[in-house]
């Protein structure tokens, strides 16, 4: 089979991501051809563009975490599908493409009225709102839960798992104009990011504790949200969004000065303060099929709504799908639809 991919052969610029036309073995084993119809983007595929991913392959590879489409070939040993049924599902890199071959245990059926950009859009930010929310931030009702970033896709996801734990939300953003999609998702407080932060977020709490933070900008707002967790406070980090790169290419002056300001905690403070951080890579998840399979069917059972989608763009787009998720200005997800 021939098929249609968008391939990196040298990371560090967007320019490097080549489409090309390439075969495809037959699926083997448990695996399944999907023939892809729609493709989530997420911060994860930007970082391993420009090569400042620790999960990114070393050799040549084919970017992008999760997809829907059609079954459309199977492997003699799989037996939880047949040809003909849509799945969405993730992989650890190579969804930019028209066609893969995947194993069976890490692609699910499309739930009945979601349209193949709706799963596309769910499994990783969905996945990763709910890891950092439930099995790392124990989080239960009545707690005080800040989100950063709360109108991007896990921001949105995170929303709405903490608020079926029947927690209290507090909404963090870069923009007032995005407090219409917190307000949508059901978020109880929401504020800018401002150096007013600290200050706002003490009116909000009002004495509670705050007792989990969801963060992923690195910065002053991850030692102020530090700052600002009761004691067995928890703050999950699962990203530094201060060092998605802004041009088509590596800079390396700008990457090293987000990284010589990064956050930096005291290990003895945190004894002190009674205090936890914690840092996760979902990929990793990738490595232990059964417990992705475990977390991903509790995730279900919440009965979430469908992810936000905020942009939609043509496979022949991908650049620019991934020039506007560079602007740090999205809301929701950016889906690309494959035609």
């Amino acid at each position: 089979m021939l098929r249609e991919v968008y391939r990196i052969e040298k990371t560090g610029s967007l320019d490097h991501l080549q489409r090309k036309s390439e075969s495809l073995s037959e699926p083997e084993g448990d695996e399944v051809t999907v023939e892809v119809k729609a493709i989530g983007l997420n911060f994860a595929d930007v970082f391993a563009i420009y090569g400042l991913y620790s999960a990114t392959p070393k050799e040549s590879f084919i970017p992008g975490l999760e997809f829907a489409g059609k079954i459309v070939k199977k492997g003699p040993k799989v037996k939880d599908f047949e040809i003909g049924d849509s799945v969405f599902g993730v992989t650890r890199f190579g969804a930019y493409a028209t066609h893969l071959n995947i194993s069976e245990k890490t692609v699910f059926p499309l739930p009945k009225g979601w349209s193949m950009q709706d799963g596309a859009a769910f499994v990783v930010q969905a996945l990763t709102a709910y890891y950092a929310l439930v099995p790392l931030g124990q989080v239960k009702e009545g707690d005080h839960v800040l989100i950063h970033s709360a109108a991007g896709g896990v921001g949105i996801m995170a929303g709405h798992i903490a608020k079926k734990k029947k927690a209290i939300t507090i909404g963090l953003v870069g923009d007032s104009v995005k407090f219409s999609i917190l307000k949508d998702v059901g978020y109880d407080y929401f504020l800018i990011r401002s150096p007013k932060f600290k200050q706002e977020m003490r009116k909000i709490l009002s004495e509670h504790p705050l007792k989990i933070v969801l963060e992923c900008l690195g910065g002053r707002y991850f030692h102020d949200s530090y700052d600002l967790l009761a004691p067995m406070g928890r703050l999950v980090t699962y990203g530094s969004a201060n060092f998605t790169p802004s041009h088509s290419f590596r800079n390396w002056l700008s990457i090293a000065y987000s990284y010589l300001t990064r956050p930096k905690i005291d290990p003895l403070s945190m004894i002190s303060d009674n205090k936890s951080v914690m840092g996760f890579n979902l990929i990793w998840l990738w490595n232990e099929i059964d417990e992705l399979r475990k977390h991903f069917s509790d995730l279900m059972m919440l009965s979430l709504p469908k992810q936000t989608i905020g942009y939609e763009f043509t496979f022949d787009s991908i650049h620019d799908a991934l020039r506007t998720f560079q602007s740090g200005q999205t809301i929701g997800k950016i889906v690309i639809t494959v035609s």
